[in-house]
């Protein structure tokens, strides 16, 4: 079995004391592969270290909306000239946070406009945060148009309706462990409705810890847990369902493993 974690945090404080440790324990696993997010500025610069010096990591640069508020022109110029690394596979976490966050919602979307504007003058897919802001998070992309990029709706927590309008702009959608918590039934719906060729699966460690590790600190290993709990959802053996999300985050982000 070979795994993806679509999008993880080893750049985060918590984990990045001890990356080696953290992947050692990922590959034993299955976890073959990760991209790491940034955020903002530490992250991004974190994301693209790692990238460079472990060659089955991957790197995503962006502003998050919750540091929307710290994306000057500065920022988008190390973020253009960082674009140029063939380690960056996507531009991210960008997209909308309307809860208890410091950005305001007007400066949010102008930043959110911006980066997906950068990542279809440079062919770039995106990586989308979205707390509750699912109609201005669609609007956005919808009025900017992506299906030209695509990209990813990371740790989709929305129902099937919602799904569908995504996967009309031509989105894939990642599930992490929120899928295989008992209680999140409109996810769970949604797993059951998304083609298999639009499925991604993630962490987002350190956060997000899947079942049975439910509050507690999260880790890439723990995707492993998540591939299992979509074959339950979708009465599919984990092998297929690691198969064809490892494929379809080859696909979205770029990478040929002949090239690595």
């Amino acid at each position: 079995m070979k795994i993806f974690d679509s999008h993880t945090h080893l750049n985060d404080d918590i984990l990045y004391q001890d990356v080696e440790g953290y992947f050692a324990h990922a590959q034993k696993l299955g976890v073959k592969k990760i991209a790491n997010v940034g955020s903002n500025q530490k992250l991004n610069e974190r994301s693209l270290e790692l990238a460079d010096k472990y060659p089955d990591m991957y790197s995503i640069i962006g502003w998050h909306p919750e540091d929307a508020i710290y994306f000057k022109d500065e920022q988008e110029k190390w973020l253009v000239k960082n674009l140029e690394n063939e380690r960056v596979v996507a531009i991210g976490e960008i997209g909308l946070d309307y809860y208890q966050t410091a950005s305001p919602h007007s400066v949010q979307k102008e930043v959110f406009k911006r980066q997906v504007e950068i990542a279809k003058y440079y062919g770039l897919p995106i990586s989308i945060h979205n707390r509750d802001a699912f109609e201005d998070t669609y609007e956005i992309l919808k009025a900017v148009g992506v299906s030209d990029i695509s990209g990813v709706m990371h740790s989709f927590n929305g129902d099937p309706e919602w799904l569908n309008k995504f996967l009309d702009l031509g989105m894939s959608v990642s599930y992490s462990g929120v899928a295989s918590f008992k209680k999140t039934h409109e996810v769970h719906d949604s797993v059951r409705n998304t083609p298999l060729d639009k499925i991604l699966v993630e962490t987002d460690a350190p956060y997000l810890a899947p079942e049975p590790f439910r509050g507690k600190q999260n880790e890439p290993a723990y995707t492993l847990y998540t591939v299992e709990a979509l074959g339950r959802l979708l009465d599919t053996d984990p092998d297929v369902v690691a198969a064809h999300t490892y494929e379809n985050t080859l696909k979205l982000f770029g990478i040929s493993e002949a090239n690595d």
